[in-house]
């Protein structure tokens, strides 16, 4: 099977709401408005990500972004009014991450894999 996009989303029960933290999470705008209840971020040149008003289903998703520098990112979250949980080790070593939980209590994972010279 080869892949060429990815799309993943999670559902959220007050769009509104659920878009404007969104917002705030990614640093921007939705990338892409398909409809009223639906909004897209692009993510990487290939990957997309989407909240839609789903509310039967908001609260039990999980997103990981995998991302280059931590520290950074965890820092411009916590400026745009974001709380977040203590960077840890997922992997002793190599692999760094951060839980956050948006207002329907879906789970977000962002991470970043270290190199040697890191």
């Amino acid at each position: 099977m080869v892949v060429n996009q990815m799309f993943a989303g999670t559902s959220v029960t007050d769009f509104e709401t659920a878009r404007a933290w969104y917002e705030r999470l990614m640093g921007r705008p939705p990338d892409l408005v398909p409809h009223a209840a639906e909004a897209v971020w692009q993510v990487t040149e290939t990957g997309w990500f989407y909240i839609v008003a789903d509310a039967p289903r908001a609260g039990m998703g999980l997103l990981t972004l995998m991302v280059d520098d931590l520290e950074a990112h965890v820092d411009g979250i916590a400026q745009r009014a974001i709380e977040t949980g203590t960077i840890e080790w997922v992997v002793p070593g190599s692999v760094r991450s951060v839980w956050i939980t948006d207002p329907d209590g879906n789970r977000i994972q962002i991470g970043q894999v270290l190199g040697d010279d890191t």
